[in-house]
């Protein structure tokens, strides 16, 4: 038997006493945090392999070339990245309070 979102949202609204929207939000709040947790520890691993705190020090790293491009340059790309998403939803979760 298959349960719709909709039809569970209704059932744990009942059964807690919350509205549909707090059980969103929360889930929101939750799924926003873990995914955060996973990005800060993929940061802390490519600048820990570089031995840098940020892209711009990598960039930085790049120019005094202490660290050569075409043996970092995806891990550079995938950092660039994933700051701006961490960025993005530490901005999402500070909306949400």
């Amino acid at each position: 038997m298959q349960i719709t979102v909709d039809k569970t949202l209704e059932i744990l609204s009942k059964d807690f006493n919350l509205s549909k929207e707090d059980i969103l939000k929360e889930g929101l709040k939750y799924f926003l945090e873990k995914r955060l947790r996973e990005i800060k520890s993929e940061i802390y691993r490519i600048t820990g392999k570089y031995k840098v705190s940020s892209v711009e020090e990598f960039e930085t790293s790049y120019r005094e070339g202490t660290i050569e491009e075409k043996d970092s340059l995806a891990d550079f790309h995938k950092l660039d990245h994933l700051e701006f998403k961490k960025e993005e939803i530490e901005r999402l979760l500070r909306e949400m309070q």
